[in-house]
């Protein structure tokens, strides 16, 4: 299966103003968003709470392009079914969020919805090997996971790109999820990433009445990342 690797930015909704999500997802998505991006948290696996799945169904009627769901909870395996019926494209749960990582990547793709397995910051690439051959994304935390606009962490940089050489020629996503602006940007990408989410990245400047900013932003953000590409 050949792997579209062209650059995708997924602008995390985290970011968006909360009493205008659809016209949010709207319009990120008009201003060039290639994905949504859902952050999922529970105030227990990270010290943040978000979304459910009541949440992100009444998010699906918004998004045309793909919704990337990352599930930041523990446990997860109980909640896979509803999010997979609230209309996820993909899932991602984290290695770290329970004891049985290769049952949870069985359970998403048994929704039939694409699996993404992510990894903290403080965990090492090896953690992912023996999931490769049944996922289609891996998330690299470039923040410590629960809240929006950290600073990305450099030292994730050196992961992405052992993971790029772990991947081979496997169809895998590589995902970058923290800090990521027209600065990082390049850095990932030449390090062998594909999909970027940006959250006040992308919202800064901009709003529903005022949404060229965000596509200016995204314009920035991909054209710094496909220059590092060559």
């Amino acid at each position: 299966m050949t792997l579209d690797r062209s650059i995708k930015i997924a602008p995390s909704i985290l970011s968006a103003d909360f009493a205008n999500f659809g016209a949010e997802i709207r319009a990120i998505e008009a201003q060039g968003a290639d994905w949504v991006h859902v952050d999922v948290m529970d105030g227990h696996f990270v010290p943040n709470l978000t979304f459910g799945p009541p949440a992100v169904a009444a998010f699906r009627p918004h998004v045309t392009t793909v919704m990337d769901v990352h599930l930041m909870i523990a446990p997860v395996d109980p909640y896979i079914a509803a999010f997979a019926e609230a209309g996820a494209d993909i899932i991602t749960a984290h290695v770290e969020a329970g004891p049985h990582a290769h049952r949870t990547m069985q359970a998403i793709r048994a929704h039939g919805v694409k699996a993404g397995v992510a990894l903290n910051p403080g965990t090492p690439v090896e953690a992912v090997d023996y999931l490769l051959d049944m996922v289609d994304m891996v998330c690299v935390m470039t923040v410590n996971p629960g809240f929006g606009g950290q600073k990305f962490i450099h030292s994730q940089i050196e992961k992405v790109r052992r993971l790029r050489a772990m991947i081979g020629d496997r169809p895998i996503h590589i995902e970058i999820d923290g800090g990521v602006t027209v600065d990082t940007a390049p850095l990932v990408v030449a390090a062998g990433a594909d999909v970027l989410v940006a959250g006040s990245a992308v919202f800064k400047g901009g709003s529903v009445d005022n949404p060229m900013p965000y596509g200016d932003n995204i314009r920035a953000i991909r054209s710094a990342a496909e220059a590092a590409r060559g």
